[in-house]
């Protein structure tokens, strides 16, 4: 549910937008099947586990768990944080799963996974921001799996060094930290997030040896000029890789979409990132973070 500042917001980008109209044909996806899907899916249920695949309803699951690439979500279900365009539940989580590190390692054995990714709700009523959970589980798939390469997406820990400390007790071969819109609407998208924070963040995982990601989302109020000033912004602070999708409301309860972003355009993202300095850019209207992860850790 958006807070009031959001509401001002969204209704501001419905008064200004043209017609939407219907989605474009590039932005339609098939339902997901296959046999490592089925595979994938039965043993999340079994193993009780979270994925952000399903959770944000990702476009491209059933691509990425046929690939044997997948992202977990640990921390619970529950995120303390507001975001504008997130569909996870919000509130204050009651409990911290520790057993939850095993459960992951284990699935990434069964799974077989040449490539997996571990992402969190934000936990900002824990010291460390759930930090020695993020570490505890890249150890154990570390020992159980020692082949599978890992990424994982975390939150901004509050700019904590503390919690940046754990992480790096346990290294991920990529360390991605979102941002996922320009400068000017983080107010609005990110309420309790600071985008001079997160570059920081990622420059301070350079800066310890990590090869670093970033993501975000376009259509969702942003010009052009601001997504190419973002790029530079990430090059400048030691992002290497970078993906750009589009933004799609989850529900009526967050923030509209702006406008559907041209392919032209996706591809100009991608050229200019490029041409900055960038080592990999993934930029089209279903791109999202975790989208060929696994080709991302072929880079290390």
């Amino acid at each position: 549910m958006i807070n009031q500042h959001q509401k001002k917001f969204a209704e501001e980008i419905e008064k200004e937008r043209p017609e939407l109209g219907k989605r474009p044909d590039w932005l339609k996806v098939r339902l997901p099947s296959g046999e490592n899907y089925k595979k994938v899916f039965e043993l999340m249920r079994k193993s009780k586990l979270n994925t952000v695949c399903e959770e944000a309803k990702c476009p491209n699951l059933a691509e990425c768990w046929n690939r044997k690439t997948a992202t977990f979500m640990i921390l619970g279900d529950t995120c303390t944080r507001s975001c504008g365009f997130c569909n996870v539940k919000v509130g204050m989580p009651t409990e911290l799963d520790l057993d939850e590190p095993r459960r992951v390692a284990e699935s990434v054995e069964s799974m077989g996974l040449r490539h997996a990714v571990i992402t969190s709700v934000n936990r900002d009523e824990l010291k460390d921001g759930g930090a020695s959970i993020f570490s505890e589980t890249v150890r154990l798939i570390r020992e159980k799996m020692p082949q599978t390469t890992i990424e994982i997406l975390i939150p901004d820990f509050k700019g904590e060094e503390e919690s940046f400390e754990i992480i790096m007790k346990n290294p991920p071969d990529i360390l991605n930290h979102n941002l996922e819109t320009v400068q000017r609407l983080y107010h609005a998208v990110r309420p309790q997030a600071k985008y001079e924070r997160s570059l920081e963040l990622i420059r301070w995982f350079k800066d310890k040896g990590l090869r670093t990601k970033s993501g975000i989302m376009v259509g969702i109020g942003e010009t052009q000029e601001e997504v190419f000033e973002l790029i530079k912004n990430l090059y400048d602070h030691g992002c290497e890789i970078m993906t750009i999708g589009q933004y799609l409301q989850p529900t009526k309860n967050h923030l509209p979409v702006h406008r559907f972003v041209t392919l032209d355009e996706f591809q100009s993202y991608k050229v200019f990132g490029l041409k900055t300095g960038l080592k990999a850019v993934e930029s089209s209207p279903l791109v999202r973070s975790s989208y060929h992860a696994d080709k991302h850790a072929e880079l290390v």
